[in-house]
This record gives structure tokens, C-alpha cells and sequence, in this order.
């Protein structure tokens, strides 16, 4: 078995790639590979150059969501290839299905290298896959923002979303869109929110999906009805801490499939990568990629 850690050194505030090179040759000395990105697209076509070799590997995609949802991207079908994650980017949401204080362990290289694998399912989203959530309606007019904030001083990922939910409230608020999952009639109306999700969490922090498993098979559906402006300051804490299920304005499920049509074509956030579209369909891939999770 292989390790290579792929290094966004964009990723966060900062670039860390020194330091964490330096942490991975403590542990590995030479006997792992260690590729440095050089731009958007870098890390999945390293990461399915080194897939493409037919050997057992597991390759670490160091930075945020984004470098994960490459070197995911770039292995997928590959089934030689497993996943782990360096969590070195702003939000880095994924990795809180495993528990919000689950950093620190993602970021030992030691336990990683002592990582064992875990089969996780996957969304199948258009053309793309992605191990978190899609999400269209506000939330990915949101994540379409946040870049900006992202490269602000000492602003963090939770704050960035924070910061890009005010920008967006002031705008034209509401989607109107058709939501059907496994073929029926989930949602048909103006909708705040539209989330297909495998884990829990998205958004620097917010639990969309509270009950969301990565391994049972199924995507958890949620719709938020568009409200009133004045509703939304205490509607966002509820969405936040993961308690909206029983407000009037929720509608939740699980599914196979999730799809969308919307009047005229709308942000669409893929793990935090934007596309734009007015039709979009999900389904769930069972157990699509290993993972790596920290001894």
C-alpha cells in the first residue's frame, strides 16, 4: 500500500505546506509521495495519474472541500484508490460527520498513517461526485459568496459563511423549483433551501442533515419553505444547531434519488463547488469510496 499526500497550498489562511511536509517526513521519512498543486483541476489529475497505476493507494488530499472534492473526483472507479483527508482549509466540513472536535486527529499524520479504511457511500451529482452534500437555493448562493469573504484577514470558514448569509438575506430570496425524490413529489413551490445529503454537516458548521449516515444507503432530503425576511434571523440558529425538523417551513426525508427543476438556472453548491443549472439529479452510490479514517 501507497501513500501520497496531495498539498493544496492555497488551501486556508496561509500556506502550511512547509510545515506539514515537514510533519509528514517526520513519520513517513522517504516512503510516501508528496505532490504540491499548482492550481484549480491540479489535484484530481494527480490524483488519478497515481490511481491510474493499478497499485494499492491511498491518497490524503491536504486543503479544504475543494481539494477533497478533486482528489475524489480524480479516483473515483478506481478501486485500487482510497481517500484520507488533511484538513488544512477554511471549513473542511466533511470531516465533522466523524465529530466536531475531530480536527486535531485529522490532522495527525501519525494516526493517519495508522488510518484504517472505511467504506462510505457517495453522491452521484450530474457528471461530478461528492462525499458531503448538494445543495441549490440559498445555501449555494452562499457558498458562491463565500470565496470572497474566505480571503479576507482573519476571517474564518464559519465566519465567512456567517458574512456571506447577511450579503445574500438582502437579495431576492426564495426558489421556485420542484423537488421529487425516487420519482415522487417531494417539494413543489418556493423554496428557501434544497439539500441532498450523505453526511451531516455543511457551511463552515451548519447540521443540515442531522441523521445523515455516510454508510446506510441512503441520501437525507431537506426543503426549507422561503419565509419572511424578519423570520430569517431566528430561523438561521435552529438550521444551524440541526433542530429544524419539526419547524412548519421543514420538510425532510430520505431517498435513492433526489432531482430538481427550477424556473431559470440557480447556483448549485457540489461540496462547496458551484455549478449553475434549472435541472439537477442525485442518487446515492453504496459504499463508492474508502475512506481513511485516523487510527
Amino acid at each position: 500500500m501507497r501513500d501520497v499526500y496531495i498539498i493544496n497550498p492555497a488551501a486556508g489562511k496561509t500556506d502550511s505546506s512547509k510545515e506539514l511536509i515537514a510533519q509528514i517526513r517526520e513519520v513517513y521519512g522517504d516512503d510516501c509521495k508528496i505532490l504540491i498543486t499548482t492550481g484549480e483541476g491540479d489535484a484530481l489529475v494527480k490524483a488519478r495519474a497515481e490511481a491510474e497505476t493499478g497499485d494499492e493507494v491511498r491518497i490524503f488530499a491536504c486543503g479544504g472541500d475543494g481539494t477533497s472534492f478533486e482528489v475524489l473526483n480524480g479516483i473515483v472507479g478506481y478501486k485500487n484508490a482510497s481517500i484520507g483527508v488533511i484538513p488544512i482549509g477554511s471549513a473542511n466540513d466533511f470531516i465533522k460527520y466523524f465529530g466536531f472536535d475531530s480536527k486535531p486527529r485529522f490532522l495527525d499524520i501519525e494516526r493517519q498513517k495508522k488510518g484504517s479504511l472505511y467504506p462510505i457511500d457517495l453522491i452521484k451529482a450530474g457528471d461530478f461526485y461528492c462525499m458531503n452534500q448538494c445543495c441549490a437555493g440559498l445555501d449555494a448562493q452562499v457558498a458562491d459568496s463565500m470565496k470572497v469573504f474566505k480571503r479576507w484577514p482573519l476571517v474564518s470558514g464559519s465566519m465567512a459563511y456567517n458574512l456571506a448569509v447577511v450579503k445574500t438575506i438582502l437579495g431576492k430570496l426564495g426558489v421556485n423549483m420542484k423537488v421529487t425524490t425516487d420519482g415522487e413529489i417531494f417539494k413543489e413551490g418556493s423554496v428557501l433551501f434544497a439539500v441532498c445529503a450523505n453526511a451531516q454537516v455543511y457551511g463552515g458548521g451548519y447540521i443540515s442533515a442531522p441523521k445523515a449516515n455516510v454508510s446506510d444507503g441512503l441520501l437525507d432530503c431537506v426543503t426549507i419553505d422561503t419565509v419572511k425576511k424578519l423570520r430569517i434571523p431566528s430561523l438561521l440558529p435552529v438550521y444551524k444547531s440541526g433542530r429544524h425538523e419539526t419547524l412548519d417551513v421543514c420538510t425532510m426525508g430520505r431517498c435513492k434519488s433526489f432531482e430538481f427543476v427550477a424556473d431559470h438556472p440557480i447556483p448549485v453548491s457540489l461540496d462547496g463547488e458551484i455549478i449553475h443549472t434549472d435541472n439537477f439529479r442525485c442518487e446515492i452510490i453504496e459504499k463508492g469510496i474508502n475512506f481513511v479514517l485516523p487510527d
